[in-house]
């Protein structure tokens, strides 16, 4: 057991930190994990309201929050908008192969693919790929002209294979958090 920054005592779950270069480990016991859980589902609920879902009060709420987002669990707050909504009508994943496997390359690409409007995201993988962007352009014109800037400012691309979505089935961020021993 351990004593929260709300007073309480819970057990808690001990997990690694994410890629934000932090050494200490973190901890997110049970209530952590609900308050989590609600709030990717709904990023609009109040202090109150979460705090009537997981027993605690607003001001326990709001210290672990500070804490999430401190320590880097929470990333963001953001609302998903429907990109069709907006006049984003196509969306594409783009599979990048690279002539060489280099690193100056590899950083470089990364950097212009967090400039690119267009690139809602970008991973950087293992197989024959090397970078798979998921991008929206409002027509295949303007995609057409995303593809030439992207080439031609990276002339290590040794080809690139499109793959339109014909239908988004499920878009979102919310990681299940059923997997925490201490759910």
């Amino acid at each position: 057991m351990t004593g929260s920054l709300d007073g309480t005592m819970s057990h808690a779950c001990t997990r690694q930190p994410h890629s934000t270069g932090r050494n200490a480990a973190m901890e997110i016991d049970k209530i952590d994990a609900r308050i989590l859980d609600l709030l990717q589902r709904n990023n609009r609920l109040s202090s109150e309201e979460l705090g009537a879902k997981v027993g605690l009060s607003a001001s326990g709420v709001q210290r672990r929050l500070k804490r999430l987002r401190r320590q880097g669990v929470i990333e963001s707050d953001v609302s998903i908008i429907s990109p069709k909504a907006i006049g984003r009508n196509v969306t594409m994943l783009v599979f990048i192969f690279f002539e060489r496997d280099r690193a100056d390359i590899i950083d470089r690409f990364k950097r212009g693919i967090r400039k690119m409007n267009e690139v809602m995201s970008g991973f950087y993988v293992t197989g024959q790929a090397d970078f798979i962007l998921l991008v929206t352009a409002n027509n295949m014109e303007e995609y057409e002209h995303f593809t030439r800037r992207l080439i031609s400012e990276n002339p290590d691309i040794k080809r690139l294979e499109t793959i339109v979505v014909l239908d988004r089935v499920k878009a979102g961020f919310t990681l299940p958090m059923g997997f925490l021993a201490c759910w």
